[in-house]
C-alpha cells in the first residue's frame, strides 16, 4: 500500500503497528532464517562487530560505535535502513510521522478524534527514515529538540502556550525512524543531558511546555574514544542509557584493506580498463596505512584513516591516468614509481607526534612508504645485509656491480614499452626476480623490478637521486659498506 489511503483501510489489509524495534528485530530475524547478508560491504568485521549489532539489535538496545576514525563507523548505522520496512503508514500531514494508532502529536491527535476511519493516510519510504546529524559545539537544544516558534504563534493568532505554536527539532521528527548522533564526544555536555529523557524514557520537553510524547527512536550513536587530543566525553549518565557500546576496529590483514579499499575507492569502469594495477602495487599501497599505525611519527591515538588508502589509491590512478594524456598511450600500469603521487594523501591523513613534526609531513609520509617497500620487499626477496665483507658474494652482487658502470633513469612520462625496456635490459636485476619471484605474474614480476631498486636505494646499496619528473639509480659508493 504505497499511495495515500484511509485508516479504515490500513486497518482492513492486516497491517500490524510495531515499535521500531520490533520492526528491525522482525527483519532481522527472517533475513538470519533465510540465511541472506545482513550488513554488507563491513570487510573484517563478519566475527567482531556484526555478531555484536546483532545483539545488540535484539536486545532493543540504543548502539553507540567507539573506534578511531575511518573505520566504517557511519557505514555501518546507515547499513541498518535496510533492517526497516520498505513502507510505514503516518497520518499524513504529520511532521512528526505519527502512527494512526498511537497519534502522539497534537495535530495528529485531533485529525484522528475528527475523522476516525476516515484518517488520511501517507506513506513514507524507509529512505526517508534515517536522520544523521554531526555533533558540533554550536549544536543547541532547538536544533536537536525544538522550540516555540514566534512565527507561527503570530501567523496562527496563538498564545504562547498553545503547543501548536511548537517547532519541532531534529529528533522529534525522526519519530519511528534511526537517528544518528556522529561524533557525539563534540556535543555540549548541557545538551547531552538533554538527551537523557529520551533514551531512557522515551519522552520530551519544549520550553517548559508539559508533554509527554512517547517519541519512538531508534539511536546509534558514534563516537572516538574519550582520551583522544583536545575532544570532550561522553557524560557518564548519557553513557549509562545508551544499551550497547561496540567497538570497531582496523582491518587486521592486507587483503581485508584491500577489499575495502577495491569497494569504495571512486575509479571509472574506462580508467580501470585502460590502468593496470597488479596485485603487489596495491599490498604496497595497504602496506603503507599499516606502516603508519605502527610509526613512531604518527599519533596513535588519532589513528589512521581506511580514507588513506582510499584516497591514495584514487591518486595512483590519477597519475597513471595523466600519464597517458600526455603520452597519448591507450593503456599503461601502475609503477612503483607512481607512489609519490600519494604523498598528498597522506599527509592530509595523519596527526604527526612533536618528533614527526620536527621531520616535516612530506618527509614522513615518504619514510612510510619507504618502510613500507621495505616490508613488501622483505616478504618476496632475501634481507640486504648491512655489513657484508669484501669477495663474499650476496644475492644482490651482480646487481649492484652492474650500476659501478651504469645508470638507470626512470621517467613518469615514460610509455609501458619504454619504460620496462630499460628495466629488462638489466639482466642481473632480471636474475634476481626471476630467483625469487618467477610464481608471480608477469606484472607483479615487473613491480617486482622496481621494488628490488628501491630497497637497494633504501638501503644505501645504491644512490637514488630526485630531478622533477624522473628518478636516476646510480652506484653509491660501496667501498664504506665493505667491511673485512
Amino acid at each position: 500500500m504505497k499511495n495515500d489511503t484511509t485508516f479504515k483501510e490500513l486497518k482492513n489489509s492486516g497491517y500490524t503497528d510495531k515499535t521500531i524495534n520490533q520492526e528491525i528485530q522482525a527483519n532481522l530475524i527472517a533475513k538470519i532464517k533465510a540465511k541472506e547478508p545482513v550488513f554488507e560491504g563491513l570487510y573484517g568485521y563478519e566475527d567482531t562487530v556484526i555478531p555484536q549489532l546483532k545483539k545488540a539489535i535484539l536486545a532493543g538496545h540504543h548502539i553507540n560505535l567507539l573506534g578511531l576514525r575511518g573505520q566504517a563507523k557511519t557505514r555501518i548505522a546507515r547499513s541498518m535502513v535496510n533492517l526497516l520496512d520498505e513502507y510505514m503508514p503516518i497520518v499524513k500531514g504529520s511532521e512528526i510521522n505519527d502512527s494512526p494508532f498511537q497519534p502522539i502529536s497534537k495535530y495528529a491527535k485531533d485529525l484522528v478524534a475528527e475523522l476516525g476511519d476516515e484518517t488520511p493516510i501517507s506513506w513514507v519510504h524507509r529512505s526517508d527514515r534515517f536522520f544523521e546529524k554531526l555533533a558540533t559545539p554550536d549544536v543547541n537544544i532547538a536544533d536537536l529538540i525544538g522550540d516555540i516558534d514566534p512565527i507561527k504563534a503570530a501567523t496562527l493568532k496563538l498564545p504562547y502556550s498553545d503547543e501548536r505554536v511548537l517547532h519541532y527539532g531534529m529528533i522529534p521528527r525522526a519519530n519511528r525512524s534511526i537517528f544518528v548522533l556522529n561524533e557525539l564526544p563534540d556535543l555540549q555536555a548541557r545538551i547531552q543531558v538533554s538527551l537523557f529523557n529520551i533514551l531512557q524514557e522515551g519522552d520530551i520537553q519544549i520550553r517548559g511546555f508539559q508533554l509527554r510524547m512517547p517519541l519512538d527512536i531508534q539511536f546509534v550513536f558514534t563516537a572516538n574514544p574519550e582520551d583522544y587530543t583536545n575532544r570532550g566525553s561522553i557524560v557518564t549518565p548519557l553513557k549509562d542509557r545508551i544499551g550497547s557500546q561496540i567497538f570497531t576496529h582496523y582491518p587486521k590483514s592486507v587483503e581485508l584493506a584491500k577489499q575495502i579499499t577495491e569497494q569504495e575507492a571512486l575509479i571509472s569502469p574506462e580508467d580501470r580498463d585502460k590502468i593496470q594495477i597488479s596485485d603487489l602495487a596495491k599490498n604496497l599501497l595497504e602496506e603503507v596505512a599499516f606502516v603508519a599505525r605502527d610509526s613512531e611519527y604518527v599519533d596513535a591515538k588519532s589513528g589512521v584513516s581506511a580514507r588513506l588508502t582510499i584516497s591514495a589509491m584514487e591518486n595512483l590512478f590519477a597519475a597513471a591516468k595523466l600519464r597517458l594524456l600526455e603520452t597519448g598511450s591507450e593503456k599503461t600500469s601502475i609503477r612503483l614509481l607512481d607512489f609519490m603521487s600519494i604523498i598528498p594523501s597522506i599527509t592530509g591523513k595523519i596527526e604527526l607526534v612533536y618528533e614527526g613534526e620536527q621531520e616535516g609531513a612530506d618527509h614522513v609520509a615518504k619514510i612510510l612508504i619507504d618502510q613500507a617497500i621495505m616490508r613488501l620487499f622483505e616478504d618476496i626477496f632475501p634481507r640486504i645485509s648491512k655489513l657484508e665483507k669484501e669477495g663474499i658474494k650476496t644475492p644482490y652482487t651482480d646487481l649492484i656491480q652492474w650500476f659501478s658502470k651504469n645508470q638507470l633513469e626512470l621517467n613518469y612520462a615514460d610509455t609501458d614499452k619504454e619504460f620496462y625496456a630499460k628495466l629488462n635490459k638489466i639482466q642481473p636485476l632480471t636474475t634476481v626476480v626471476e630467483e625469487n619471484a618467477s610464481e608471480l605474474s608477469k606484472e607483479d614480476q615487473n613491480f617486482c623490478k622496481e621494488l628490488v631498486l628501491w630497497a637497494l636505494a633504501i638501503s644505501k646499496k645504491l644512490d637514488k637521486s630526485e630531478n622533477q619528473a624522473d628518478y636516476t639509480f646510480d652506484s653509491a659508493d660501496v667501498r664504506q659498506y665493505f667491511r673485512n
